[in-house]
């Protein structure tokens, strides 16, 4: 029997477009600024004419799992859908699993968990130009309009601080938006997945000053609670054989050569 191993991170991928996205469809004044794809010595990066550099053409949840397949020797196909759909369809369906997805006590029951693959955090952000310094939740209030994706888990643990500045938009597009033509001086996201997001909206990391950290997270390959245990659990022993012998360690450092080292070595550690 096949089955599905759903990518439904919150926000479009650059690794999913093809090379030329940006750069065919462009205006005439906007294409010298938009990225693509070229050459690199790790293999397809996103570049632009800058120089700025917008992140390798996969990712590395995506090497993960095509590693566990090939370690399980599962039928299985990785298939692209938009994040509701995909957290909906893999809690109907018998056999599904979604990536990346962040474990939380309020989703704990709804999976079979496989993980964690990665350690991230979600921080604030402001431009660099700006010149802000933002430590606390109280000056998050003072900054004015916070978007956030509603469907985000963050925007749950931010609607329970009170905070009554929060405005919850559709997507993590529309965040960036906002945030790039300056309606929102702050910006929230996942330090794993930021440079993609930026790359949609032609920014890049340099312009960006980090502020503090909202919360850790951990992420994980969440299967349907209709999978069988004896597959989730194999898939979990695949994982942690990728632990023991170094390839865990080896995709990350490809996909992230700065990573932090003590969540890299925490990663590692989990038995």
């Amino acid at each position: 029997m096949q089955y599905k191993v759903i990518s439904a991170d919150c926000h479009i991928d650059l690794i999913w477009l093809p090379p030329d996205l940006f750069t065919a469809n462009a205006s005439k004044e906007l294409k010298d600024r938009m990225p693509y794809v070229t050459d690199g010595e790790k293999g397809p990066v996103w570049v632009s004419k800058s120089g700025a550099q917008f992140g390798l053409q996969n990712g590395m949840a995506v090497a993960v799992v095509e590693e566990l397949i090939r370690r399980t020797g599962e039928p299985a196909r990785i298939e692209l859908v938009p994040w509701t759909r995909g957290y909906h369809q893999v809690r109907q369906q018998a056999n599904a699993a979604i990536f990346s997805t962040v474990r939380t006590a309020q989703r704990e029951a709804d999976f079979q968990w496989v993980g964690p693959i990665a350690h991230g955090h979600t921080r604030f952000y402001t431009l660099k130009e700006a010149g802000l310094q933002v430590t606390n939740l109280d000056d998050v209030r003072r900054l004015g309009t916070l978007a956030v994706p509603k469907r985000w888990y963050s925007y749950e643990l931010l609607a329970e601080q009170k905070l009554d500045n929060l405005y919850g938009v559709s997507t993590p597009q529309d965040m960036l938006r906002m945030f790039r033509h300056g309606r929102v001086k702050l910006l929230l996201a996942n330090n794993l997945t930021l440079n993609g997001m930026l790359a949609e909206q032609g920014m890049r990391p340099c312009q960006l000053q980090e502020q503090f950290d909202l919360m850790a997270n951990d992420s994980y390959i969440a299967f349907s609670r209709r999978t069988q245990a004896a597959r989730v659990a194999r898939w979990q022993r695949a994982l942690q054989e990728m632990r023991h012998d170094g390839s865990l360690e080896r995709i990350y450092r490809h996909w992230f050569p700065e990573a932090d080292e003590q969540a890299l070595a925490d990663l590692l550690s989990v038995e």
